[in-house]
């Protein structure tokens, strides 16, 4: 079974950047929330142009600061995609308010739908599937709505640690997106390694789920901000890999690297072209700047030129 790469590296040398990782890196998305997007003075300065930027909404984020980086990071030329979090979200009027502040400030058309990570909801909604049965962003004319997938299961969903509620959700969407204009996928969390991400989206496929996954990616960052993140999230068995790393200390303060774990999608990928996952969602744990680098250095398209 294969797991990241240990090595603390400078970056590929020159000439050996393998295609099949080049060509699955190719339109990454990565995620921001409003307080990380103003440590980056100018997304064009480092990421390719057209990427699609997630901006995250974490409880007690004023719907203003949400929908200013929105408009900043749209100006600059950037696919917005703001998550809509049910949990926090007090009913129909607010959330018909959110999408009349996307659309008419930032132009937003997309929207990650998610229950959030919250225990006890604000209002009316507790999951994804109600904010569709609303039909808003229908009736908004959204083209891209994505909806989240957890490929080692969801215990705020299951909480016996199965997978049987989380399927069925998806099961529904699948049958949503059927009946919708807009292109649908599935936004993942991020997990450690290859083999069971391959064998969740095997999975899916064989019960009929067919939307595209983007699969969660933890871009790099040091052991203990990777591992404080994914105990908070909720990273399923995969969590083992971070935890045989900290048992040798001299690998604490090293940057922490997605390297095999991509490197083995690219290459399941490559050898299977109907393999449902179709892009990489970056999780930026230890900085923007510091993804989009290691995106570019490791064949991910190059950020626009400062004149573009």
């Amino acid at each position: 079974m294969a797991l990241l790469n240990f090595k603390k590296t400078e970056g590929p040398v020159p000439g050996t950047l393998s295609p099949e990782v080049e060509a699955f890196l190719q339109g990454y998305s990565i995620e921001v929330m409003p307080r990380t997007a103003q440590k980056v003075d100018d997304f064009r300065a480092i990421l390719p142009k057209g990427t699609r930027v997630y901006i995250a909404h974490i409880e007690g984020t004023p719907i203003e600061d949400m929908v200013a980086t929105a408009k900043r990071i749209a100006a600059e030329g950037f696919e917005v995609m703001p998550h809509f979090p049910a949990r926090i979200i007090k009913d129909a009027a607010t959330l018909n308010d959110w999408i009349a502040r996307y659309q008419g400030e930032a132009g937003v058309k997309q929207a990650l739908l998610l229950a959030g990570g919250v225990d006890v909801p604000h209002g009316d909604f507790h999951s994804s599937i109600q904010l569709l049965e609303t039909e808003a962003f229908d009736r908004a004319g959204f083209t891209n709505l994505h909806v989240a997938g957890h490929p080692e299961g969801n215990t705020d969903i299951d909480p016996d640690g199965g997978m049987k509620a989380v399927e069925e959700a998806l099961d529904w969407k699948q049958k949503y997106s059927e009946r919708t204009d807009a292109s649908m996928a599935i936004a993942t969390q991020f997990a450690f390694e290859a083999a069971p991400i391959i064998a969740w989206a095997d999975q899916l496929r064989a019960a009929g789920i067919s939307l595209p996954i983007h699969i969660g990616i933890a871009g790099p960052a040091k052991l203990q901000t990777m591992i404080k993140f994914a105990i908070a999230c909720g990273v399923g068995p995969s969590l083992r890999v971070l935890q045989r790393r900290a048992k040798d200390v001299t690998k604490l303060l090293l940057p922490f690297e997605p390297t095999e774990v991509i490197s083995d999608l690219a290459a399941h990928k490559a050898a299977n072209p109907d393999f449902n996952i179709a892009q990489v969602h970056f999780f930026p744990l230890g900085g923007i700047k510091t993804n989009a680098h290691w995106a570019i250095e490791n064949g991910g398209a190059a950020a626009q030129p400062a004149n573009a």
